[in-house]
């Protein structure tokens, strides 16, 4: 009995079940010609993919410097008044597109008139203050010359009492004439030198008025300056009170109300320059070694469902974000940990028209530097 067994092997379940002791063997898959073909091919694709994707990464991914740290952002201006004063009208509203000079904001300006008018006074009272001298120096040069001729008159009266003088003195010394009328005659030649003295210092007292009333000119023209400029500033003032955009964009952050008090710097609203976003990337200190401006970015926008859009390497920030930050880091006191800096990156960026109105400052984006150019390829 044992001999049987052992040349006839049988297994106890499949003595068990005697149906499946007849059954064939199940051929292997492998032993199927096609099914051969088919792994062959699978195995080629996968061994063509991996080698295209180490290609690709040798050629190209290898060159490429990405980071989501990056988001768009635009230099946004604050709308302030220069004059202080109560708001008449708020002339935009919300999220309204305006254009460079356009009226936003009225101040009351019946205050910066008022000043103005005052000013504007003064520099007419200033000119009439001008003519007014200038009548006088008019006036005064022809008492100048009213004095010139009276001293010329006196001159010639004291320089003929004079010769009287000497004619007549050798006559009284001969007693041809009588000393009493030389006497007459020296009293009336001392009385012609002393007005003859009284002229010339009459003279000199109106030319040196003339001299007075032309630096009167002077300090008048000085006051006019002066007022004209404040006028100057009084208008300037005036046309503040229309405050007005000085860039295109779109308002924000509107707080201005009517009837509010303003003074110069209060932050009113601000206006957004959404045709002149740009990026500012911040890539870790291990990625920049191969960026240099002009080099291709390519810019995925959360916004936009990841849609691509293109961008250039603009600048690079004048170090990294902790040299810029309010306390920053003293890394020679107590204990030293090595953490990866990162470096503002500014990206310029060319957003198509159909998805500028929703491209705005603060959206979240991936960017992807292609630093090929700095290898010389």
């Amino acid at each position: 009995m044992d001999a049987q067994v052992a040349d006839n092997p049988v297994s106890e379940r499949e003595r068990d079940d005697p149906d499946k002791a007849k059954a064939p063997a199940r051929p292997s898959p492998l032993a199927n010609p096609t099914v051969r073909i088919v792994l062959v091919i699978i195995a080629l694709l996968v061994a063509i993919g991996l080698a295209w994707m180490a290609i690709q990464w040798w050629t190209i991914g290898r060159y490429i410097q990405s980071t989501n740290d990056a988001f768009l952002q635009a230099d946004q201006e604050t709308v302030s008044p220069r004059v202080a004063g109560y708001v008449d009208a708020v002339l935009v509203a919300d999220n309204q597109n305006v254009v460079a000079g356009q009226p936003l904001v009225v101040i009351d300006p019946r205050d910066p008139k008022a000043k103005l008018e005052q000013t504007e006074g003064q520099v007419a009272q200033g000119r009439a203050s001008i003519a007014q001298t200038e009548a006088q120096i008019r006036q005064q040069e022809a008492q100048i010359a009213q004095a010139k001729a009276q001293l010329a008159g006196q001159l010639t009266t004291a320089g003929y009492d004079a010769r009287e003088v000497d004619r007549y003195a050798p006559l009284a010394a001969n007693g041809a004439e009588t000393a009493d009328k030389l006497e007459q005659l020296k009293q009336t030649r001392d009385q012609a030198r002393s007005q003859a003295e009284a002229g010339a210092a009459s003279l000199q007292s109106a030319r040196r008025q003339l001299g007075i009333l032309k630096a009167e000119i002077g300090v008048s023209q000085a006051q006019i300056d002066q007022a004209e400029a404040q006028a100057r500033q009084a208008r300037v003032d005036v046309d503040s009170t229309v405050v007005r955009a000085s860039m295109a964009g779109r308002i924000g952050d509107r707080s201005a109300r009517p009837g509010q008090y303003v003074q110069p710097g209060t932050r009113m609203m601000s206006v957004v320059p959404l045709r002149a976003i740009y990026l500012v990337a911040n890539f870790k200190e291990t990625q920049i070694g191969r960026m240099r401006p002009g080099q291709p970015v390519e810019i995925s926008v959360d916004a936009l469902g990841g849609r691509k859009l293109k961008g250039v390497v603009d600048s690079f920030a004048p170090g990294t974000g902790a040299q810029f930050a309010l306390i920053p880091p003293a890394n020679a006191t107590g204990n030293f940990t090595k953490i990866v800096q990162r470096v503002p990156v500014r990206i310029h960026v060319d957003v198509p028209d159909d998805v500028r109105p929703v491209i705005l400052p603060g959206l979240s984006v991936t960017v992807a530097v292609d630093t090929r150019s700095a290898s010389g390829r």
